[in-house]
């Protein structure tokens, strides 16, 4: 695979920006991070100096997060950064599927966050970041704010150590990770309550199970090519990649694989429970319309005598005698008496 590179140009000294070079948009924010593995804020210009520099030490690195896509592409960071064709053409179409891979020298990967309402308020959105990971530099794109990358920042603001650029990516990949979990443990306590009410006999609600379900049917279509692709990874590192880095790149690629077998486990008991809940309504139904149609059939005698007695016109029997209104109830209660025990004893039957 070719990389697009660009001559490095006159070295600067690293007190002096460039010139010409004001602080370069759209850089979120930039980090450098010395041997120790602190991390220490950098701006673009200061940036463009580290990367312009042909005697940095081994163990530095920096790294840089942007917000807009066309001014990474056509602005200064592809002039300082060697990055592989394939990240840019990624960014150009703006990929959003998973995927994770070794390109020469240059790691690149797409990573999916996941801002989640537990609330079921709003729908689950999911914001993509792109990486490009080398020896020396982490560059990442984002769409839209991530949370896992602010939590990352607050990591690295706090003195967190970093040795590698791989180490920040497996620290975004295990933050994704925890949120996937997050989401597996409110579900099963959403599944949870649901089984209590019925086997309590109560009979809840299929919407909120609904909701969840489709938010884990969603999740893992995005995410599940994420742990194969990590696995692929694990197997044939780059060379620069730190045996440390390599083992919890493993670690994470396991906990991915398990967080999404219990996404598909906790898929299918949801989808069992809302069957469970569908076949009582059903049965709950059926009873209802049963009764009413019971009703119905005991009351047609009265109603069709009723009906006949009050059209008011001649000849109507009984209108004369003085026990017709009693003979009218005797009769109407045994058609009532006969409809009601034909109504029960086709329902033993």
């Amino acid at each position: 695979m070719q990389t697009k590179t660009m001559p490095a140009g006159v070295d600067a000294p690293a007190h002096a920006a460039p010139v010409g070079d004001a602080e370069p948009p759209p850089l979120d924010h930039g980090y450098l991070f010395s041997g120790n593995g602190v991390g220490h804020r950098i701006d673009g210009a200061s940036a463009i100096v580290w990367l312009r520099q042909k005697d940095h030490p081994d163990d530095e690195f920096l790294w840089l997060q942007f917000h807009d896509i066309p001014s990474v592409l056509d602005g200064w960071p592809l002039q300082h950064v060697t990055l592989p064709e394939a990240f840019g053409d990624t960014l150009r179409e703006g990929s959003r599927s998973t995927r994770i891979e070794s390109m020469q020298k240059t790691m690149i990967a797409v990573v999916n966050d996941v801002d989640y309402d537990f609330t079921q308020k709003k729908p689950p959105v999911v914001a993509t970041l792109w990486l490009s990971a080398g020896p020396h530099c982490l560059l990442s794109v984002r769409n839209q704010p991530l949370r896992s990358v602010q939590q990352v920042r607050a990591d690295v603001e706090a003195g967190e150590i970093f040795h590698s650029p791989l180490a920040l990516l497996i620290r975004l990949l295990q933050e994704q990770a925890d949120v996937l979990r997050a989401i597996v443990r409110g579900g099963s306590h959403t599944a949870d309550e649901v089984e209590a009410r019925l086997l309590g006999g109560q009979l809840p609600k299929r919407a909120s199970l609904g909701g969840i379900r489709r938010d884990l049917v969603r999740l893992r279509r995005l995410l599940a090519p994420e742990p194969a692709a990590l696995f692929r990874l694990v197997n044939r590192p780059p060379r620069w990649v730190r045996e440390e880095d390599a083992q919890a790149l493993r670690q994470t690629a396991e906990a991915f694989s398990l967080t999404l077998r219990d996404m598909a486990g906790l898929q299918e008991r949801i989808q069992l429970l809302e069957e469970e809940i569908a076949d009582r309504v059903a049965e709950h139904t059926n009873r209802s319309v049963l009764i009413l149609t019971a009703v119905t059939v005991i009351a047609l005698p009265i109603n069709l005598i009723a009906g006949l007695l009050g059209m008011n016109i001649g000849g109507l029997p009984l209108r004369i005698n003085p026990y017709g209104f009693w003979i009218i109830v005797a009769i109407s209660g045994c058609l009532t008496g006969l409809a009601g025990w034909f109504v029960f004893w086709h329902r033993r039957n």
